[in-house]
């Protein structure tokens, strides 16, 4: 089985650590210090939160601005359509944004937020037949 980390950079962890928090995820402390946050989305999926200066030391060139382009959509999946709209909603009441109307295509059904650092976060709920 693999282990997904997904790097994300943040212009303040503590305040990313609030935000996720007030969503229901947890965090790894073994894995996180004061520029560094391991966010528990599954038991092999972290999302790995790195203000920015910590995050150069990954990357080549500049960093995107999630809040004036898309770099990622990041999409989890959801157990009923009430947890797509109960994320979204304390999403929005802990600070982050909208981004596009729920989606009903068939037997799915998604919503949509960016996080306090604009990256763009999905839920999809797919019905089963």
């Amino acid at each position: 089985m693999r282990t997904a980390f997904i790097n994300l950079p943040v212009s303040d962890v503590k305040r990313s650590v609030e935000f996720f928090g007030r969503l229901g995820f947890e965090f790894n402390d073994e894995f996180s210090d004061e520029k560094t946050s391991c966010m528990i989305v599954e038991q092999n999926i972290f999302v790995m939160l790195l203000e920015e200066d910590r995050f150069k030391d990954f990357v080549n060139g500049d960093i995107a601005d999630a809040k004036r382009v898309t770099e990622v959509i990041t999409c989890l999946s959801a157990e009923s359509k009430e947890e797509v709209d109960d994320t979204v909603a304390r999403a929005i009441a802990a600070g982050g944004k909208p981004w596009k109307p729920a989606l009903r295509e068939g037997p799915m059904y998604g919503g949509s937020f960016q996080d306090l650092d604009g990256h763009v976060w999905e839920l999809v709920y797919a019905a089963q037949a």
